[in-house]
């Protein structure tokens, strides 16, 4: 690989070297290396490809680099930790730096991590830049999954890349689970319970499943050891396998981008990797780092030597999960205490089965399997590079907020005895509260996010339609006063038209395609079932014929299917955003 470039000069002329000679050394000992690579694995087309990439400028693609750079921090930081925790169950007597708990029977595990908290050189700092950097990557996979969702970024050809994360988000739940269980503290016991007790609802197979993990009865003598194991070894390289395919996929299909001027299925518009974006994600790495060293600096987390170390016969006050695991809490607390004895000579514990397994399941699943029901409802399978805005989505974008909106529910409810405590009221009150929000909370998310995404495309085509006000007040010969409007700006136009390349509406039962055939996939109760999700599903305000400067109709075709705008005089003469021919390769 030749690294060694030529600097500007006459046509014709060889090298211009100015400077020092250690300059000129520099650059020839760089390029007898690269060439010593490149002619052993011909690398240098691919790295001058890699170098090239382009990668687009919108500070939502920045939550998914929140994500890789937390978990990151979460390697650097546990592989210090590893170096002085004792994963075992050990009964020991505890004589260290923290005297209240001197003399205290306690575990292996529970007295190095008291260790690394009192006696290690900057322990404590790293245990809580472990510990803030796991919640860091926990959030930034939730919002990042939530932009991907709202903006419909899932679509072919990414929907492996969805799967991807959302198998990503699971283990880090379980990762999250596991790692915060290992001090053994009376917190993370309890919190071993409830694993416990989830394992043991499952039918038939639970009691022996929870005797194998466990070792035997409840707490057993090897959970710590097991735990450990899959904590820093088996989940860690299941993400880091992962992640690494999903930057691959991410590489190879291209980044999506936002609907903007120029922004077509075809290219992408932004900033190769070097040197701008090289230097821009290295700095917001060390932003990051620096955000999780000053939380782990001024704000103290899971302090395990306020909880004691665990025993089976005590609970500490308030226990709460980090926030992550705050639905599943939350879903058992409210679930009413439902169970069926003696089935086939087994007790059926329905009140820890359901709320434990059936809401985590029906969001997962019905997560992986959206991408797919979607471009069955509307029939679409054409190649999506160019984000939706989430109001030009607005039944995918309710649907979004109400699951949020149940989640918020459950989280809440995960601390109802804080919540009962702080706020004066009755505990069950809570408890009775939240099983009817979680019926109507969403419902009403649902209704109001739906009517807001219409309500903002009323005002986009309201600007297509009559322009941008100018504040300027202009009497008319006839004494009527007007406020002066002028057209959006190219930039703006081309986000408010991108909704042209939505899916249209299919036709209704006896209406006919746009070949003039009648669409056998509208018939039958499947074909109607179809219809009706796919009419719910393409709901939106029509777009105008006007192109914004003020003079257009506002008239859609009288079928809700939307219009293209047309190029009127005055105007530059270059099509919108997407319609134009542009060359498949990346532009900067």
């Amino acid at each position: 690989m030749n690294m060694a470039s030529d600097t500007p000069g006459t046509a014709g002329e060889g090298p211009v070297v100015e400077g020092p000679v250690v300059e000129g050394s520099v650059d020839k000992a760089l390029a007898g290396v690269g060439t010593f690579i490149d002619d052993r694995f011909h690398a240098a087309k691919g790295f001058r490809t890699l170098l090239r990439k382009v990668f687009p400028d919108h500070w939502s693609f920045l939550l998914g680099e929140i994500a890789l750079y937390s978990f990151i921090i979460l390697l650097l930081s546990g592989t210090f930790l590893t170096l002085f925790f004792q994963p075992s169950m050990t009964q020991v007597v505890y004589h260290g730096t923290y005297t209240r708990l001197d003399g205290v029977r306690m575990s292996e595990a529970y007295a190095s991590t008291l260790n690394i908290s009192f006696d290690v050189r900057g322990g404590l700092l790293m245990r809580q830049i472990h510990h803030w950097a796991a919640d860091l990557f926990m959030a930034a996979i939730m919002a990042h999954m939530i932009r991907i969702f709202f903006t419909g970024a899932y679509r072919k050809p990414r929907e492996f890349n969805w799967l991807i994360g959302i198998v990503l988000f699971t283990l880090g739940m379980l990762e999250g689970l596991f790692g915060y269980s290992l001090p053994d503290d009376l917190l993370s016991g309890a919190g071993l319970r409830i694993l416990e007790g989830v394992i043991q609802s499952l039918p038939i197979v639970g009691t022996y499943l929870a005797f194998f993990l466990f070792g035997g009865a409840f707490p057993g003598d090897v959970i710590i050891p097991r735990l450990y194991i899959i904590h820093v070894l088996l989940i860690p390289g299941l993400l880091l396998g992962l992640i690494t395919a999903h930057l691959f996929f991410m590489f190879h299909q291209k980044h999506t981008q936002m609907p903007g001027k120029g922004h077509t299925n075809q290219n992408v518009v932004g900033q190769p990797l070097y040197p701008y974006f090289m230097a821009k994600t290295g700095a917001f790495f060390f932003f990051t780092f620096g955000v999780i060293a000053l939380l782990a600096t001024f704000a103290q987390i899971n302090p395990i030597w306020l909880y004691g170390p665990f025993t089976p016969i005590a609970i500490s006050s308030g226990s709460q999960p980090d926030f992550y695991m705050g639905m599943l809490e939350g879903a058992l607390r409210m679930f009413p205490s439902w169970s069926t004895e003696d089935v086939l000579g087994h007790t059926l514990a329905w009140n820890v089965f359901i709320p434990g397994l059936l809401p985590l399941g029906l969001l997962f699943t019905g997560a992986a399997l959206w991408p797919f029901i979607e471009r069955w409802i509307l029939r679409d399978q054409r190649e999506h590079h160019v984000n939706d805005r989430p109001r030009n989505a607005p039944t995918r974008t309710a649907i979004g907020i109400a699951v949020i909106a149940a989640y918020g529910v459950f989280w809440l409810e995960g601390a109802n005895d804080v919540i009962a405590d702080h706020f004066d009221i009755p505990l069950y009150e809570t408890t009775e509260i939240a099983r009817y929000a979680i019926f109507i909370v969403p419902v009403v998310a649902y209704i109001l996010t739906k009517r807001i995404c219409l309500g903002l495309q009323r005002k986009d085509l309201h600007l297509l339609e009559h322009g941008v006000e100018t504040g300027i007040i202009r009497q008319l010969p006839d004494g009527e006063y007007i406020e002066e409007t002028r057209p959006v700006d190219e930039e703006a136009r081309a986000v408010l038209l991108a909704r042209r390349e939505e899916p249209l509406p299919l036709p209704g039962p006896g209406e006919d395609d746009e070949n003039g055939v009648p669409d056998p996939t509208t018939r039958g109760a499947v074909g109607k079932l179809r219809l009706r999700l796919n009419r719910v599903l393409t709901e939106s305000v029509p777009l105008p014929v006007g192109n914004g400067n003020g003079h257009g109709n506002g008239h859609g075709n009288g079928h809700g299917e939307p219009e293209r705008a047309a190029v009127t005089a005055g105007d530059t003469g270059e099509l919108p955003a997407g319609t134009r021919d542009d060359d498949p390769s990346e532009t900067a």
